[in-house]
């Protein structure tokens, strides 16, 4: 029997986790801490097709079962690939790489990817046919039209299925690869910063004179003390802290690794500040219209326009960049600021060495930084 929303409403945690099935495919998964999640399963391909859909009540029953559908469509689109082509592994990898680690919007786009610009010309041959002249005529045309970002976007999902199809024994060879410098370069992302020392100094008075939300105010302040991303301020959880550490888990971070952030003294000083009006929740900084859900990604942008920095001045991104350029003209080692910013390595086992060997040093890093703050501000 269906769901309604009487009986979602009503759900109470258990000792242990437990789920109330709805129809077609999609259930409400309810844990001991109170977090329902709705989840759907289907059969494709002689396999078994699991998505987590997102947590209830930001996804309504409603909303559940349009995704729902929405997924079982492009099921019924896609479940008949002949074997041996680049569509078959491209469906393989997309399944497997795709489904079950990324975010049903991410998901998403790459699902529009592949079917809008590269199965129509590359789905009926076979992997080792193709060649890197013809996928670069096809990133031409998308170039063309001005999207150079979607091409080299579109250049990484086939670098990706042509991998996983080498690793598998259903390709012979990574064609992007040979296309490198072939194709225009991306624009390099500038977010509008702040680095006079007088005028960081100016934000900081600002935005401890901030007359808004309590919770907003300690947000910017974090964001800046710790130089982590904005998504990553934003949906930080009380669980995360441990002492002196946050640690952040590898599905919230943009390279999918986890991450270690030392608090400074004054991180922590936020912390305290707002603990006695969000640590009753998960999140540490909430939306004011409900707590399971986090401040906006306009929030801080909202704020600091309120502040009188204009769009063309700073925005809640370029702290990072006021991180970065401050601490590089303060002679701080390149790779603990670089590691401090979460800029992986490509050397995934040097990498591993520095997360581990330079939290003492990034340590040292984010109390000098907090200090610096703190100076200028005066």
């Amino acid at each position: 029997m269906a769901l309604t929303n009487v009986e979602i409403k009503r759900a109470t945690p258990r000792e242990k986790r437990y789920t109330m099935r709805d129809s077609e495919g999609l259930w409400l998964e309810i844990t001991p801490a109170g977090k329902k999640t709705w989840k759907v399963r289907f059969k494709a391909q002689g396999r078994e097709i699991k998505h987590t859909l997102g947590r209830y009540p930001d996804i309504s029953l409603k909303e559940a079962r349009l995704k729902r559908d929405e997924i079982r469509l492009e099921l019924v689109n896609h479940k008949s690939v002949p074997e041996g082509t680049f569509k078959a592994l491209a469906e393989e990898w997309f399944e497997r790489q795709v489904v079950p680690v990324r975010t049903h919007g991410h998901a998403r786009t790459i699902r529009s990817r592949l079917d809008r610009l590269i199965l129509p010309y590359l789905g009926d041959k076979p992997p080792a046919d193709i060649d890197a002249p013809e996928l670069l005529a096809i990133l031409r045309r998308i170039e063309d039209q001005g999207h150079v970002e979607t091409a080299h976007r579109v250049s990484q999902i086939v670098g990706q299925v042509l991998r996983y199809g080498i690793a598998t024994g259903q390709a012979r060879h990574d064609i992007t690869a040979d296309l490198k410098g072939a194709l225009i370069p991306r624009k390099p992302e500038h977010f509008p910063t702040l680095t006079d020392p007088k005028k960081i100094g100016g934000l900081m008075r600002a935005i401890q004179a901030f007359s808004g939300s309590v919770v907003v105010r300690c947000a910017m302040l974090f964001q800046i003390y710790t130089a982590v991303r904005p998504g990553e301020m934003r949906k930080a959880e009380w669980k995360e802290i441990d002492g002196d550490l946050w640690k952040i888990p590898a599905e919230r971070m943009k390279k999918r690794r986890p991450h270690l952030v030392p608090l400074s003294s004054q991180a922590i000083g936020v912390l305290e500040e707002i603990r006695p009006l969000t640590g009753g929740g998960e999140l540490i900084f909430p939306s004011v219209r409900s707590k399971t859900r986090p401040i906006s990604d306009m929030t801080v942008n909202a704020a600091l326009r309120r502040m009188g920095y204009a769009q063309n001045e700073l925005t809640g991104h370029g702290f990072r960049a006021m991180f970065s350029t401050i601490a590089n003209e303060c002679q701080w080692p390149s790779n603990v600021i670089e590691l401090q910013l979460a800029h992986v390595d490509k050397n995934s086992v040097r990498a591993a060495y520095n997360h581990a060997e330079l939290l003492d040093k990034r340590r040292e890093l984010l109390q000098w930084w907090g200090d610096w703050l703190d100076g200028v501000r005066l």
